[in-house]
């Protein structure tokens, strides 16, 4: 298996790529004494078996092999960083920048890297007799989210530009939908015509179909990475957030006489946004922050009570999710530290994060019980932070473990008292490490920036099929894994600080890309 990696890293095969090259090559399979080819799934589980010292040979092994097949002219350099010259870098007054042209240039390579290592991994799993190949369909989903446009306008340019290589719009949502099924599931009738407790059963299915995929393509984006220790901080951190995408439909026939339409998504709910209740379908992330490449390592579609629904419809509760967000995100990882904003204050989810041995820090909803010791704080002269030891969080009534309070000066002038509460379960928090605790919670908005840039990449659609709605969320939280990817990609060459700002931003990366698909096809 350790042979196998480096033949796919050199090949620059992605494993699903590998696995049907072993299936249909028997004297391949021969080579590398097998008695029967391994399916995706075995590569995948036999990588994170690997040690992190066996990785780090690997990767350095596939990288040295890797760069002396490119200088022998033996295989492609679509996935070799990039390495600009100094007329690919332009100075601005306060640091260097790669020039359009460079980016421009390099956008074909990332476009290569996306179908390899991020496209090959979705499968429709349609007969062989398919008029458009999956990677045409992808191509086409990329333009729109690229664009912002739909199923329908791509189907309506490909028609007015007589393109042969673009289907119709009804083609495209049919396929779409497919990338979300396992081999040979089938739905007799809509979605939307199914029950509560059905629908969240599907969903459940479609999100593992769709996980494997995006999961298959996250490990080759890393394993592209690697070597590079995009993540060798001493201490790693990441965030966990909900975001909402919406839904511009009203859930009611008669709010007044609570009579809800009977054919409304049962996976939109309702949310607060700029002061009022909007609709949308929630998505929760995982994302490595701080002083590491911002990667979107695990996704979970959430189903929430809503009102208009019956109170005994199925809904996820916050520790299941970020349990599972978790175990995602520690297949790729070593993680230290979790960050969560307030609305995951749950006895709940932090004994999940405790019992994974991690580190948890969130601001602290309501604490009108904590007057007493924010008063004390303030009465003694020259003190503005404290910190309470011991506060207990239990379990079906059992002590679980106990946490600390953090009381800091807030950046809020309307937080209760002019006081930030966080609560941690760090072992210890000193008097001199107050403020520096409470201020490393700043790098959970790095989420937040992550989700703008995501819903810049979705496409426009009204369907009410889940499935294009958890395809189109899932395939835009990939390419902007893509565009953090190629911006890291360039920092390294240029010996620029990860966590600098974007050499490649998104627009640009945006623009490249959808220039060279456009003409690419």
């Amino acid at each position: 298996m350790a042979r196998l990696y480096i033949y796919q890293t050199v090949h620059d095969f992605s494993q699903s790529e590998l696995a049907d090259r072993l299936a249909n090559r028997p004297a391949l399979l021969k080579r590398f004494g097998m008695p029967k080819p391994p399916t995706q799934q075995n590569i995948s589980y036999a990588w994170s078996q690997f040690s992190e010292q066996t990785k780090v040979t690997l990767e350095a092994a596939s990288r040295g092999i890797l760069l002396e097949a490119h200088d022998q002219g033996l295989i492609t350099d679509v996935l070799l960083p990039p390495q600009p010259d100094e007329n690919d870098i332009e100075d601005t007054e306060d640091q260097s920048t790669a020039t359009r042209k460079y980016v421009h240039e390099y956008g074909s390579k990332v476009v290569e890297l996306a179908r390899r290592h991020g496209f090959a991994e979705f499968r429709s799993d349609r007969a062989d007799n398919r008029v458009y190949e999956d990677e045409q369909i992808l191509d086409l989903f990329a333009n729109a989210c690229l664009t912002q446009g739909s199923a329908h306008s791509e189907g309506e340019a490909g028609w007015f530009l007589d393109k042969n290589d673009v289907c119709d719009d009804s083609t495209f949502l049919r396929v779409i939908k497919q990338f979300s099924m396992s081999p040979g599931q089938e739905l007799p009738k809509p979605f939307q015509e199914y029950s509560i407790g059905d629908v969240v059963a599907f969903t459940e299915e479609f999100q593992k179909t769709l996980m494997e995929s995006f999961d298959a393509a996250t490990e080759n984006i890393l394993s592209t990475i690697r070597h590079e220790d995009p993540f060798d901080d001493r201490h790693v951190a990441a965030a966990i957030d909900f975001t909402h995408v919406p839904y511009h439909v009203w859930p009611w026939i008669d709010k007044d006489r609570q009579i809800p339409k009977a054919d409304y998504p049962p996976m939109v709910s309702g949310y607060k946004g700029d002061g009022e209740i909007k609709h949308g379908y929630t998505f929760a992330t995982i994302t490595v922050v701080g002083n590491d490449v911002p990667i979107i390592l695990g996704i979970e579609p959430v189903k929430e009570c809503s009102a208009w629904e019956p109170e005994d419809a199925p809904a996820d509760s916050k520790a299941d999710v970020v349990d599972r967000l978790l175990a995602t995100a520690q297949q790729y990882i070593d993680l230290d530290e979790v960050l969560l904003d307030r609305g995951f204050y749950s006895n709940d989810v932090y004994a999940t994060i405790h019992d994974r041995g991690l580190v948890y820090m969130t601001p602290v909803p309501k604490y009108e019980d904590d007057y007493e010791s924010i008063a004390k704080i303030k009465s003694k002269e020259g003190v503005d932070a404290g910190v309470k030891h011991d506060v207990p969080f239990a379990i079906d009534g059992e002590l679980h473990h106990t946490a600390k309070f953090l009381y800091v000066p807030a950046t809020d002038e309307e937080a209760d008292s002019n006081y930030a509460v966080f609560v941690t379960n760090r072992d210890h928090v000193a008097p001199n490490e107050i403020m520096h605790v409470a201020n490393s919670y700043s790098r959970r908005w790095d989420i937040e920036n992550q989700y703008k840039s995501v819903k810049a990449f979705l496409p426009k659609t009204s369907s009410k099929d889940y499935r294009v709605r958890l395809f189109g969320f899932t395939f835009a939280a990939l390419l902007y894994n893509l565009w953090r990817l190629t911006d890291y990609l360039v920092k390294v060459e240029m010996d620029r600080d990860i966590r600098s700002p974007p050499v490649v931003t998104a627009k640009t990366f945006v623009r490249a890309i959808g220039k060279y698909l456009r003409e690419g096809g």
